[in-house]
């Protein structure tokens, strides 16, 4: 066997798509300098866990990890996919943060991927399970992923600092290529919809962060339901917490959502040096900023809100060897980070034209002629 090049990368940032997109290209790649000058350098517990993530979906990956955890090796295997697959996310960052890979990959898999998740369902710093239900799934049947087979169940919810919820992710296998797609129509917003949740707190909390949400987006439209998901006993996870996911929709299918969760803070977390037990925000506080961030997003213009626009960026260029045209709002730091990677790794660059009049961004790209190779042909 001949030996293996492998592209180099430096720094913490991003390792995550880095991954990804070394697993889909398969190009091994070394990363150094992790947090090397930080107090606690390394990977994090998070990082190494969405490793291990896909030493389960993929086979025959390699990882090597130094000492220090400043340096890392991996050399991709053949995504695999499979049933009755098992992963505990940890608890210092929640079930989305390994979600939105996942998907990516299972689409590309050689069987159809079914896995459970436990960890942290609903926080402040990545998007909730709520949001993936409602918006990112979406998304992916607009580039022609099947809807049968696609789904996550929500069987318990947990907030930090402990977690302790539980979903479980299906994800179709492509049956050849994605769709490239033009999608640059966002439409007027029809309605609004949204979920509160409450765990191990009185169901009050809820009902005042509907009815404050409710105060600011009734007067601009009437079609606006926010559905209350009260959990208890084990389903409830095991810590107390609330929060609130809304989604707005429009006249051309878009779907733009935003979200937020309160609880006590993981104490662990570098970053975050305040004491464990603050006060927590008031639920009508958290109502009104919701409401308000969910306009805030309709305003910027765009046909997906700026937490997905590398997931849209990245299936874009996925797509066939054919034009795909995207419009965004003002492109997120994440979003131009995936524009830097996908270029990198799958030598797809797109044409940005920004629109002065609305604000908005128009990409278009030539996919990559990305096809699901690895599945089995029946």
């Amino acid at each position: 066997m001949g030996k293996v090049s492998y592209m180099k990368l430096k720094g913490s940032q991003n390792l995550r798509i880095r991954l990804l997109l070394a697993t889909l290209s398969s190009k091994s790649i070394v990363i150094e300098d992790i947090r090397a000058d930080a107090t606690w350098p390394g990977l994090r517990s998070h990082e190494v866990s969405f490793l291990r993530l896909l030493e389960k979906v993929c086979d025959d990956c390699v990882v090597e990890i130094n000492e220090t955890g400043t340096k890392l090796k991996y050399k991709p295997g053949i995504i695999m996919g499979g049933r009755h697959l098992v992963h505990d996310c940890g608890v210092s960052r929640s079930i989305s943060y390994f979600l939105e890979p996942l998907i990516v990959l299972g689409l590309f898999g050689k069987k159809p991927l079914t896995i459970r998740l436990k960890g942290i369902t609903n926080d402040s710093k990545d998007p909730s399970i709520d949001t993936f239900r409602s918006t990112t799934l979406p998304i992916l049947k607009q580039f022609g992923v099947p809807s049968e087979g696609l789904e996550l169940k929500i069987e318990s919810r947990g907030v930090a600092p402990k977690g302790g919820g539980e979903v479980v992710l299906s994800v179709p296998m492509v049956p050849n290529s994605l769709k490239a797609i033009k999608w640059v129509d966002e439409g007027l917003v029809k309605r609004i919809r949204g979920v509160s949740f409450s765990t191990r707190v009185s169901v009050q909390f809820e009902n005042t962060m509907i009815h404050a949400a409710r105060g600011i987006l009734n007067p601009l439209l009437s079609d606006v339901h926010i559905f209350t998901d009260h959990k208890a006993g084990a389903q409830a996870g095991m810590s107390p917490g609330y929060g609130i996911s809304l989604v707005a929709e429009t006249t051309s299918g878009c779907v733009i959502s935003v979200d937020t969760a309160v609880s006590y803070s993981r104490g662990e977390d570098d970053t975050d040096l305040e004491d464990d037990r603050k006060d927590l925000i008031p639920a009508e506080e958290v109502g009104e900023q919701i409401a308000s961030a969910l306009l805030g997003e309709i305003k910027q213009g765009g046909v997906v809100d700026s937490t997905h626009q590398g997931l849209l960026f990245l299936l874009c260029a996925l797509c066939p060897k054919d034009v795909s045209e995207v419009r965004v709002g003002k492109l997120s730091p994440y979003g131009i980070e995936a524009l830097r990677h996908i270029r990198d790794f799958l030598g797809v660059k797109f044409v940005m034209k920004p629109d002065a009049s609305t604000g908005t961004v128009n990409l278009m790209c030539l996919g990559s002629g990305f096809q699901n190779l690895s599945r089995k042909v029946s």
